[in-house]
């Protein structure tokens, strides 16, 4: 990716966060929104976290656990055999 594209992703990152600073400082006063607005970027140019199901989170998590008591029980064969 070109760099001058991720130096445009980071700067719209930064410009949602202070927006959202601008706003909690606006609601903590008690005042209204702050007139200052922020330029929001194209869609396209933003990239979006993909999510993964709680259902494929677990199918996940307990393969890993089987992962590591298999690990865990060929570990503790071998300790006996060289006892």
């Amino acid at each position: 990716m070109d760099i001058l594209d991720l130096l445009r992703l980071e700067e719209t990152k930064l410009q949602r966060q202070l927006k959202g600073i601008e706003g909690a400082i606006t609601a903590l006063n008690g005042a209204r929104q702050s007139t200052t607005r922020v330029q929001v970027v194209p869609h396209k140019a933003v990239s979006h976290k993909r999510t993964m199901s709680a259902a494929t989170r677990a199918k996940i998590s307990k393969a890993t656990k089987a992962r590591w008591a298999k690990y865990r029980a060929d570990k503790a064969k071998k300790s006996k055999k060289h006892s």
